[in-house]
């Protein structure tokens, strides 16, 4: 029986690719893990909303962010901004983008499982 399981970012177990934005997804733990690395002038709504067909983002989000901003509406209407070494909780139903001139890099525990994907 094994004890651990390593994993990096490096070879992932799948990937995700929109205009601005990639996802690199490892799977571990029985779970997944995804590092976000998304450039100025992305967001969700004009750049992975076409592959997902929803309106807004039904991934829900953990995530903690390493650099960059990323500014975030949810569907009540509720806005906010995160920055490096913020930790977040989204739920399903929401817009973001990336804040300023800078990419933004963060690690997600929830979502890369609907990260992007067809609504089913």
């Amino acid at each position: 029986m094994t004890s651990y399981e390593l994993k990096n970012f490096a070879e992932p177990d799948d990937v995700l690719e929109f205009p601005f934005g990639r996802g690199e997804i490892v799977d571990i733990g029985g779970g997944k893990v995804m590092r976000m690395t998304l450039q100025p002038g992305w967001r969700w709504s004009e750049h992975v909303k076409p592959a997902a067909g929803t309106d807004l983002c039904q991934a829900p989000h953990f995530q903690y962010l390493i650099a960059g901003r990323i500014g975030v509406r949810t569907a009540d209407g509720s806005e906010f901004e995160a920055g490096p070494g913020d930790v977040n909780w989204l739920s399903a139903g929401h817009d973001a983008w990336v804040v300023g001139d800078d990419p933004v890099e963060a690690i997600d525990w929830g979502g890369a499982h609907v990260w992007g994907r067809a609504a089913e």
